[in-house]
């Protein structure tokens, strides 16, 4: 009996999807556990799997908007099986219903053509000695047969003629995918229910640049994972949400909920869009732990492998944009949130150090926060706070 292939539970908040790509053919006969199709949601997009080895009928195209738990296919592993084994076996020879012979001996192409094609020989017009079926024959007769003539198009007036610079050739459109939908409105939702501010400050990257080529082979020998700079920003987020705890908080209707946990959340940009996976418990965990978790959830969220859960409970979120050469931004707060860090681009520029100009990488640093909840000076101190721990990064170690 057919297995039925179901879009599966994602979550209460999600209730349907699109069906953005079947992975396999109608017919295939396909693995247990082989990815079947890509799912698109207002918040994530996954794959579902095939429960069952067997030969899979689809039930819906590509495009499509299912609801959680619609059946989209069906597997069946009878007819897999059948069809496995009648694949690893030799195709029978195709027997004329006539008595005409096939070729003046058993020809090898015409059954091979045959074979491949499905044509009975015993129906094809010979054209050889006797009436006998050649290869070419049986060519002709699986080739396309042409369209019927038809009366030629009326010709276009020059006036009418499509050129390079029209409408249809300069635009190209497509269905606004649900992810993206919903990264739409929630950036607008953002700006229209929050007082979003930003304000600005600069870091020198010389101490973290220093500390990552002195000790990155160390680290990597023993962690197996590279020293990046989220980690150290990751770390000074932590400590300033302590210093400065007011922005570590969020409204909930009529009230203000104080957090006490330090989840930080880490944009990463994928082919679907803007998501922000977040690795919990950051006051907890070491440099190289931080790491290899962003390592993985940004890898997991590219592979279309991101998890609801993996979206949920960021108390604080952390863009860089300095990796796509951003040279400075107003980052958008990541409701409930109450503010989020923007890194920028290093770049060398002439800065005053004990009265001398000397040359140093240097990094604008943006935070956007919502002044409903945030006033400016705990906004200034907290950037301070960041800019003080990268800086000296020390500060890091003991607690300051």
């Amino acid at each position: 009996m057919p297995l039925e292939v179901k879009i599966p539970p994602m979550g209460e908040s999600i209730n349907s999807g699109v069906l953005a790509k079947w992975h396999v053919k109608d017919g295939d006969v396909v693995k247990k556990d082989q990815p079947l199709f890509e799912l698109e949601t207002d918040k994530i997009t996954s794959e579902g799997t095939a429960e069952s080895a067997g030969q899979i009928t689809l039930k819906v195209a590509e495009g499509t908007e299912v609801k959680i738990g619609a059946v989209v296919a069906t597997i069946d592993p009878e007819a897999g099986a059948q069809k496995s084994e009648a694949g690893s076996k030799p195709a029978a020879a195709p027997q004329a219903s006539d008595s005409r012979p096939l070729a003046a001996e058993p020809s090898p192409a015409v059954r091979r053509i045959a074979a491949e094609t499905g044509i009975d020989p015993a129906k094809v017009e010979g054209t050889g000695k006797g009436g006998r079926v050649t290869k070419g024959d049986m060519l002709a007769a699986s080739s396309p047969k042409p369209a019927e003539t038809t009366a030629a198009p009326a010709p276009i007036p020059q006036s009418a003629t499509p050129n390079p610079s029209s409408a249809s050739a300069k635009q190209t459109r497509k269905k606004l995918s649900p992810l993206r939908k919903r990264i739409a409105e929630r950036l607008v939702q953002a700006q229209h229910e929050a007082a979003m501010l930003t304000t600005f400050n600069e870091v020198d990257m010389s101490a973290v640049m220093d500390l990552r080529k002195k000790y990155q082979d160390d680290f990597v020998k023993k962690h197996g994972v590279k020293l990046g700079f989220m980690s150290f920003f990751t770390k000074a987020v932590v400590q300033a949400l302590k210093d400065v705890p007011a922005i570590n908080a969020q409204f909930a209707g009529d009230e203000i909920v104080q957090n006490h946990y330090y989840d930080i959340g880490v944009a990463v940009s994928t082919e679907k869009g803007l998501m922000v996976p977040v690795i919990r418990g950051c006051d907890t965990l070491g440099m190289a732990d931080i790491e290899k978790a962003i390592g993985d959830v940004a890898k997991k969220a590219r592979d279309g492998k991101i998890t609801l859960a993996d979206l949920e409970g960021g108390v604080f979120t952390i863009t860089n944009g300095g990796i796509f050469g951003s040279m400075l931004s107003t980052p958008i707060l990541n409701a409930p949130q109450s503010a989020i860090l923007g890194l920028h681009a290093i770049n060398e520029r002439p800065v005053a150090a004990n009265g001398q100009v000397v040359i140093r990488p240097m990094m604008y640093l943006a935070l956007s926060y919502d002044h409903r909840l945030v006033d400016g000076k705990e906004a200034v101190t907290f950037l301070v706070k960041v800019k003080q721990a990268i800086e000296d990064p020390a500060r890091l170690a003991i607690g300051i």
